[in-house]
């Protein structure tokens, strides 16, 4: 069974036509470009022309009044759709139904469409926040591997080695002070300029470059990744994308389908990245923060002072950074972890006291850095 298949993408903003490589899987198709782009579209976000003859060409379509459109021959690719995931078959049905069973169907579609939102409203919240806690941690690494592959392919990682090693250095000494964690943290630093930072699921945490560019100080990058590292250990990004998603994901997570996790990830990145987390979510991820800085031995005051840059850069801009776009209060976060770190009464070493701060916060250049002398 041929389950790839060369089709054309047209991005609804231009008329050119770029050849990609379309892979169905059982949550939606995963497609790559010439130039090694990946990209997936989730079934449910698609619309095609179910009734087209085998022979001729499929036009496949995602988006609004100007839709992304593949062209893919119509056989292949109800071929490849039906080995992947059986269940879209029906999709594929010509119509041709007598009046009555046309209206017995739409009454039945009516009927399933007001179960599936109730489902939707209440049931599949309630569903996630009790699988996320036991999911396998297979299938969310899976599912942190299709985030990174969305947000940051192998091309646009800064991985200079000395830099990388030093930002590295930060991360297993907290790593090293998490208790009882089943994770393996990674750091990615993605080449962009946007202040974001983002804990994706099985211990993957994204810091971007505009973000990096702004800490100051080693323990200030600490502080921002010890409040990841917290979203991840007490399940928050995995709870938030499942209560996005379908009951087929759901059934996934709670048998630990670790391959349609990775492809879910990738239509899930993007919903992650618009995601805004709830107050308590921050006020937890910020409390235990400042505990695991303390722990480690490292200056809590550094998330404070943190988003003290971040205030700062609102006030510059008129625009509240990306990474804080979605948080709770700005001004309340900054007296909230003055006050935490106050109570935890440690005095730290400075981090990393043989570089120059400056230099490993660059790490998107290509030069390598200097040592302090």
């Amino acid at each position: 069974m041929q389950t790839e298949l060369e089709g054309y993408y047209l991005d609804g903003r231009t008329a050119a036509r770029q050849r990609v490589m379309i892979r169905p899987t059982s949550m939606g198709l995963q497609m790559m470009t010439e130039k090694g782009g990946t990209f997936f579209w989730p079934y449910e976000e698609i619309r095609w022309s179910g009734s087209m003859g085998d022979d001729e060409q499929m036009r496949v379509e995602r988006g609004g009044e100007i839709p992304e459109v593949l062209l893919v021959p119509a056989g292949l690719f109800k071929q490849a759709v039906r080995f992947a995931a059986p269940e879209q078959a029906r999709r594929f049905n010509k119509g041709g139904a007598r009046g009555s069973k046309l209206l017995t169907v739409l009454g039945s579609a009516v009927g399933a469409g007001v179960v599936l939102l109730a489902l939707y409203l209440w049931g599949i919240p309630t569903l996630a926040s009790v699988i996320a806690p036991h999911v396998p941690l297979k299938w969310e690494e899976n599912l942190g591997q299709g985030v990174v592959e969305y947000f940051a392919p192998r091309a646009r990682q800064c991985r200079d080695p000395v830099r990388t090693q030093a930002i590295n250095e930060i991360m297993r000494r907290l790593n090293a002070s998490a208790s009882k964690s089943r994770y393996t943290f990674r750091v990615i630093v993605v080449n962009d300029p946007m202040i974001n930072a983002l804990a994706a699921p099985g211990g993957y945490i994204l810091i971007f470059r505009g973000l990096l560019e702004r800490t100051e100080t080693p323990e200030e990058l600490a502080g921002v990744l010890a409040h990841e590292m917290q979203h991840v250990l007490h399940g928050h990004a995995t709870r938030q994308i499942l209560q996005h998603a379908s009951i087929n994901v759901l059934l996934t997570a709670m048998t630990g389908d670790a391959s349609s996790a990775m492809s879910y990830g990738l239509g899930a990145a993007s919903t992650l990245g618009l995601l805004r987390y709830g107050r308590q979510y921050e006020e937890e991820a910020d409390r235990e923060a400042i505990r695991l800085l303390a722990v480690a031995k490292i200056d809590p005051m550094g998330l404070a002072r943190f988003f003290e840059i971040m205030k700062r850069e609102d006030g510059l801009s008129g625009i509240i950074p990306a990474y804080l776009s979605t948080h709770p209060n700005l001004n309340e976060r900054i007296a909230n972890a003055k006050m935490l770190a106050d109570q935890a009464g440690i005095i730290a070493p400075r981090l990393l006291q043989d570089y120059n701060w400056r230099e490993i916060s660059d790490v998107c250049r290509t030069t390598g850095p200097k040592l302090n002398p």
